[in-house]
């Protein structure tokens, strides 16, 4: 029983059977404000090429009321079934399909979402279809390699805005409230979409040498005040100019609309022509240039993906990276490289975020190759991670670094111009950049591409001196592949690896660590020797992956690292401080570095840190150490430390900035004396300011949440602070704060919601979830350990794969570190049997409990 899975075989069974031509979809939405469900027209055209062949179409609907396939009637009762309706006896060549079906709305963020604003009663729609849920809209054979011409229909209230791939036409005036889309190029189902609602609006044009471009930006009214559409097209407008001259092709679509929809899974989505973005990135409060960092990345990330994934498609999923990573790269690199851009240090960012995901999930049992084997499409739902878009996006700047920036936009051009509008393989774009390039890329792509884990480089330094000063008398790489995690496929793999050494030295006059010398090279093999450095003053740091060239794990040499503990804080450029940041959380995670000891080096350095979105990682990355890494018997005294020094960074913080409002943030997750919560409150209450901090709407919600989780605030107090904020954000922190409570009665009923009844919307749903989760309240939830493993199998198989996923990760006993909660865990895997896919979620979560008591260990070690 297939269920709603499809599996790569099928797949490639289909492909050789049928070419599809085109879908002419027709929906009537003219009920979306009430709900339930709605009328979906399908007709396909699609060529076969054997006569007599028996395939099928995939749709997942309540209700199929008719099937006609070449005209005769088909009994919908026996060929729809297991969300897919059978298609027998199908002619040799043209063929046509009529679908006629009740498909329903969702609050689940897949298929076609509903959403009801509470501020103006309204229902918004919008369409997510990564990666196999066009078919809860319209019949469609969903795979990306079948792409075709879609052309949309659409009914809707009067007075509504309906947005599809194709430019909005006008209702003819005998069909008011009727939208007929012209057809679309040929494009894969999962682009298509459809939003629909009574969304704002703003518009303008991207021009430049004839091409003209009609821009849209739309989000809900009662976002409207805080859209700041000049800011967003000024970054689109960044990246139309950056990638048009890098990819050497024009942006491929008829107008390019961005829509911040409510309730959206993801960060974006790359519907061709047509992206959508969740609306948290219309910032309603005061957010630091990070958020704007960010968000701008997500614009640039989406916008390169017209190219890469819209215009040439991975032909199936196990080349996913083909999209990700490369949308990924160019989004940073346009960042980084485009005249005028606000973030030129984007890579910064890049080495202290994104990739530290990736480390991460390298070292996971589920690791896996950057093209990675897709049997199904159980294994593609979770397989949206740090691989896929960090680690991939990484090898890509290694490759750049490899080949040459120019020689790869080269290959990319022959790529886009070779495959346009159709499907490719990972063969495809290495054969380009073979070609334009030079090199020979198989052994580079077996290594890196088809290959799990992360490779450490280590220096390896000699001196005529004590103690490592004086005159470098040798210096070698070594290159380690340590072993894959229990449970991975594959075996541990040397690479070659570009890479820069940073020579780095106090300068008396400016206090800064400056580079004083750079070296470039190849590191291949377990030892490579660097003569260029023999008979060289030791300077104060070597710095392996200077610029960050490469992916791999750095370790400083014993001498180096004494001087970087001392004074991280004092590099000149935030790249080699984010680099050594990166490098001493890593290391702290692999109980190398106790938790303590991160601790001080972070408030020896942070103070002198200027960059804020690294400010921001060491906030999240200290408060992780401390309750998970730090022997619990010292945990206590540690956030005492560690929540005095955001407090007093708050306060010395400068006014306005924008690290004074990080340090605001960080100081209310984890205040915990009385003296520090009656500030809090006083705080709220406006009987106490702090110059500069403006206590806006966010703000307010990160004390309340707070207040709440230590059970100083409860229903009243939150009652009344949704009273000043009824908007769906408002009601999402509420539902935080509520389960943040410390009593019995509030996990129950937290629980109870999520588990015992599936009406909450995904983004409630999450915000429960976050609140019930609170690490100072282990003990509270602890019982809480088996009736995860009770319901988890039951709730996997009667949810969406998105509602399961949150509840299966958020839900995990994460926060009880203990072997016992290894062996419950181990004995659910056992007993349950899941399939891959929750196998693979339930393991990694497993993975961090383990990770966690090796580091209280070594923490416990280092009294």
């Amino acid at each position: 029983m297939p269920g709603t899975n499809l599996t790569r075989e099928e797949a490639q069974q289909r492909a050789k059977l049928l070419t599809v031509d085109s879908y002419e979809i027709d929906l009537d939405l003219s009920g979306a404000q009430e709900g339930g469900t709605y009328r979906s027209v399908t007709t396909v055209r699609f060529d076969v090429a054997e006569s007599g062949a028996t395939s099928f179409i995939d749709l997942v609907a309540p209700a199929v009321h008719e099937v006609t396939l070449n005209g005769d009637a088909l009994d919908a009762a026996e060929i729809f079934a297991d969300s897919r309706i059978a298609l027998p006896g199908l002619l040799q060549g043209r063929n046509i399909l009529r679908v006629v079906a009740d498909c329903a709305y969702t609050n689940t963020g897949e298929g076609l979402h509903r959403f009801v604003d509470p501020v103006d009663e309204q229902a918004y729609l919008y369409t997510q279809f990564e990666v196999p849920d066009a078919r809860r809209v319209f019949a469609s054979f969903e795979q990306p390699d079948l792409k075709a011409t879609f052309q949309f229909t659409v009914k809707a209230p009067s007075g509504w805005t309906v947005v599809s791939n194709s430019p909005t036409p006008e209702p003819k005036d005998s069909l008011p409230n009727v939208w007929v889309f012209e057809p679309t190029p040929r494009i894969s189902s999962y682009i298509t979409a459809l939003i629909v609602g009574p969304y704002h609006s703003v518009h303008s044009v991207y021009e430049k040498d004839g091409q003209s471009v009609p821009l849209g930006i739309y989000c809900r009214p009662s976002l409207a005040e805080f859209l700041d559409s000049d800011a967003i097209f000024e970054v689109t407008r960044q990246g139309f100019d950056w990638f048009q001259e890098k990819f050497d092709y024009a942006y491929p679509f008829t107008k390019y609309d961005q829509l911040f929809v409510p309730e959206f899974n993801a960060g974006a989505m790359e519907n061709a022509g047509a992206v959508t973005i969740r609306d948290q990135y219309v910032f309603r409060s005061k957010v630091t240039d990070a958020a704007y960092e960010t968000r701008a990345e997500t614009i640039l990330h989406e916008l390169a993906h017209m190219w890469f994934g819209d215009l040439v498609t991975m032909e199936w999923w196990n080349d996913l990276w083909l999209n990700e990573s490369f949308a990924t790269y160019t989004s940073i690199a346009c960042q980084a490289y485009a005249p005028g851009s606000r973030w030129p240090h984007s890579w910064t960012t890049f080495a202290n975020s994104m990739k530290t995901w990736a480390y991460r999930q390298d070292q996971l049992p589920s690791t896996h190759p950057i093209m990675a084997e897709i049997r199904d499409l159980d294994d593609v739902l979770v397989n949206f991670d740090g691989i896929t878009y960090a680690k991939g996006a990484s090898v890509l700047k290694q490759l750049v670094a490899y080949v040459g920036m120019d020689e790869f936009f080269k290959g990319v051009q022959a790529y886009f111009k070779r495959h346009a509008f159709g499907n490719t393989r990972l063969s495809d774009l290495l054969g380009a950049l073979e070609e334009t390039s030079g090199r020979d890329l198989s052994t580079w792509s077996k290594k890196w591409l088809q290959t799990a884990g992360i490779n450490v480089l280590r220096p390896e330094v000699e001196t005529d001196g004590e103690g490592g000063a004086g005159v470098v008398t040798s210096f070698a790489i070594r290159q380690e592949a340590p072993a894959l995690p229990a449970g991975a496929k594959g075996e541990p793999t040397l690479r070659p690896h570009r890479i820069a050494i940073g020579l780095y030295d106090l300068d008396e006059a400016t206090g800064k660590l400056v580079r004083t010398d750079r070296i470039e090279l190849d590191v291949d093999g377990e030892l490579t020797a660097v003569p260029q450095l023999s008979g060289r003053a030791r300077p104060a740091v070597f710095l392996l992956n200077d610029d960050d060239l490469s992916y791999a794990k750095v370790r400083l040499d014993e001498q180096s690292l004494h001087f970087v503990t001392e004074h991280l804080g004092d590099f000149e450029s935030s790249l080699p401080r984010a680099l050594c940041w990166a490098s001493a959380w890593d290391m702290t995670r692999d109980a190398e570095l106790p938790t303590r000891e991160y601790l001080s080096l972070v408030l020896s350095g942070i103070g002198k840190e200027s960059d804020i979105g690294v400010v921001q990682s060491l906030h999240r990355q200290v408060k992780l150490a401390i309750e998970l890494y730090a022997d619990p018997t010292a945990r206590e005294a540690l956030l005492t430390r560690w929540t005095d020094a955001t407090l007093a960074h708050l306060r010395s913080a400068a006014p306005a900035s924008d690290h004074q409002l990080a340090w605001a943030r960080a100081f209310a997750a984890t205040a915990r004396t009385p003296e520090q919560l009656d500030l809090l409150d006083s705080l709220l209450e406006g009987t106490h300011t702090i110059e500069g901090l403006a206590v806006d709407t966010e703000l307010r919600w990160a004390f309340v949440e707070r207040l709440a989780a230590v059970g100083r605030f409860d229903e009243a107090e939150i009652a009344g602070e949704y009273e000043r904020d009824r908007t769906a954000a408002g009601e999402r922190h509420a539902a935080t704060a509520r389960a943040a409570r410390p009593t019995e009665e509030a996990k129950t009923e937290a629980w109870a919601s999520v588990i015992d009844s599936d009406k909450l919307p995904n983004a409630v749903q999450e915000a429960v979830i976050g609140g019930f989760v609170q690490t100072d309240q282990r003990e509270l939830l602890a019982p809480y350990t088996d009736k995860y493993f009770e319901i988890l199998k039951s709730v996997w198989d009667s949810r969406s794969h998105e509602i399961a996923q949150q509840i299966a990760v958020g839900l995990y006993p994460s926060l009880q570190v203990s072997p016992e909660t290894l062996a419950k865990t181990d004995a659910w895997l056992a007993s349950a049997q899941p399939n891959a896919a929750l196998a693979r979620l339930v393991s990694e979560s497993r993975a961090g409990v383990e990770r966690a008591l090796r580091a209280q260990a070594a923490d416990a070690a280092a009294q």
